[in-house]
């Protein structure tokens, strides 16, 4: 977590520097091929893309409409982790499947980071057929906390940050 950790403080090349942390950390932990950070809107009823290491394909920014199937159930709904394991898996709630199957991934690991009650996006790790074992799974729950203040710093990015010694209004 040293690499996270001075990446969120550094004060330079922010958020994107703490996404590419963040990356690495994942990456380390359950292991990913592409990764994705999407955030999530529910008043708007918006999903859009803050950060991706595979940005020919899945560009940052933009926005599209929230998904209703089983995948909004399991990630909105219930603010569990989803998992898929094979390419028809995916194929059942993802309609870019054959984008994801032509980049050499064919298992999906959407990572609910909840904020105060509030889903307020994903870590999207996907991998090689059947990646996602149980006990990856189990690991990655414990990236919720890097997750989560990833988003709260590209949250507090978006307004001025007081100064050290300023009131908060």
């Amino acid at each position: 977590m040293t690499g996270f950790s001075s990446a969120i403080s550094a004060p330079d090349n922010q958020p994107h520097r703490t996404f590419r942390a963040l990356e690495d950390l994942v990456r380390d932990t359950i292991g990913v091929r592409l990764f994705t950070l999407m955030g999530i809107d529910h008043r708007r009823g918006v999903v859009w893309r803050s950060y991706t290491n595979m940005p020919e394909a899945y560009p940052a920014g933009g926005e599209k409409s929230l998904l209703r199937n089983r995948w909004a159930e399991i990630v909105e709904g219930r603010h569990e982790t989803f998992v898929a394991n094979s390419i028809e898996e995916i194929a059942e709630v993802f309609s870019d499947h054959e984008l994801i199957r032509s980049l050499g991934c064919e298992s999906c690991l959407n990572l609910p980071i909840v904020i105060m009650g509030h889903l307020r996006g994903t870590l999207n790790c996907l991998d090689v057929a059947g990646h996602y074992t149980p006990e990856r799974v189990a690991a990655a729950q414990g990236l919720k906390t890097a997750g989560a203040a990833a988003f709260l710093l590209a949250d507090a990015l978006r307004k001025p940050i007081p100064k050290q010694g300023e009131e908060n209004g």
